[in-house]
């Protein structure tokens, strides 16, 4: 008998040994939200290899869908995706319509005045142009007196008209011409008709252009910015958001984030400690 309690006694120190560390990283979150037992996230699914549709099953893919589920199951907590346009998202954390954003979003100053930042990615603004051109552009200031497409509702639009403004006119060479698009499909589409000799997306879209389609598509340069990429918050919520970044640096520390960006091939963009609102001063 005293041999069977002894391994009972074992067993439920193992049992509790593997939630206590659940239980507690559970208790990190505000009440009303540990309560609810439901993390409501905000998410664009059009921007492969953050999150995007898989065009076989239009499920949800990529680093963010992997790395916020994993977020939730080190938290004990349930995920309740909520798909809008970029444009929406701000306006959804403001409005306390959603808990956080699980799309990628550049960590800038203005966004600071209503949003916090995890920090969790390196980004940056990359110039790309077609393989068919890629011969004759082979460095940034090549598209001095050409024109580019880039979404009009991001911050690639005036960081790109301000970058010609630096390393052309600045230099003498003509400026290069910023159109703004309707998103990073629009700028595609403007590049692939030949409206554009080149067009501006994130670093991490970038990768992953040239990862899935390399006869297509040829970086140029490095990225013309360069900044930290964050999920975002609305500005009070500092429990919660302090709650997400603990939780990531969990998943950096173990290695799961790691493989995650492995996994979407934009490893390089990885960092080794979250940061909280450390983007553009």
């Amino acid at each position: 008998m005293n041999s069977f309690k002894r391994i009972l006694a074992a067993g439920l120190a193992l049992a509790l040994a593997g939630t206590a560390p659940s239980l507690a990283q559970n208790a990190s979150l505000p009440d009303s939200v540990r309560s609810a037992g439901v993390l409501r996230v905000g998410i664009e699914a059009t921007y492969p290899p953050m999150a995007y549709k898989d065009p076989a099953t239009n499920e949800r893919r990529g680093v963010n869908v992997d790395l916020v589920t994993a977020i939730a199951r080190d938290l004990g907590m349930e995920i309740r995706w909520e798909e809008m346009s970029f444009e929406q998202i701000i306006n959804s954390l403001t409005t306390g319509r959603i808990d956080f954003s699980g799309t990628s979003m550049t960590d800038l100053p203005a966004r600071r005045e209503k949003l916090s930042f995890v920090d969790y990615i390196t980004t940056g603004g990359q110039l790309f142009t077609t393989r068919a051109l890629a011969a004759s552009i082979r460095e940034a200031t090549d598209f001095c007196g050409k024109s580019v497409s880039t979404p009009r509702f991001t911050n690639y639009f005036p960081s790109a008209q301000a970058w010609s403004e630096r390393a052309c006119v600045g230099a003498g060479r003509p400026a290069m011409q910023v159109m703004g698009s309707n998103g990073a499909t629009a700028s595609r589409t403007d590049l692939r008709q030949e409206r554009t000799q080149g067009a501006i997306l994130g670093a991490e879209f970038v990768a992953h252009l040239q990862r899935t389609e390399p006869e297509n598509w040829a970086a140029v340069g490095r990225p013309i910015t360069d900044n930290l990429s964050g999920l975002a918050f609305p500005k009070e919520a500092t429990a919660l958001r302090d709650a997400i970044a603990a939780s990531l640096q969990r998943l950096i520390d173990n290695g799961t984030y790691g493989e995650i960006l492995r996994k979407h091939g934009i490893e390089a963009q990885a960092l080794q400690r979250v940061s909280i609102d450390a983007g553009q001063p």
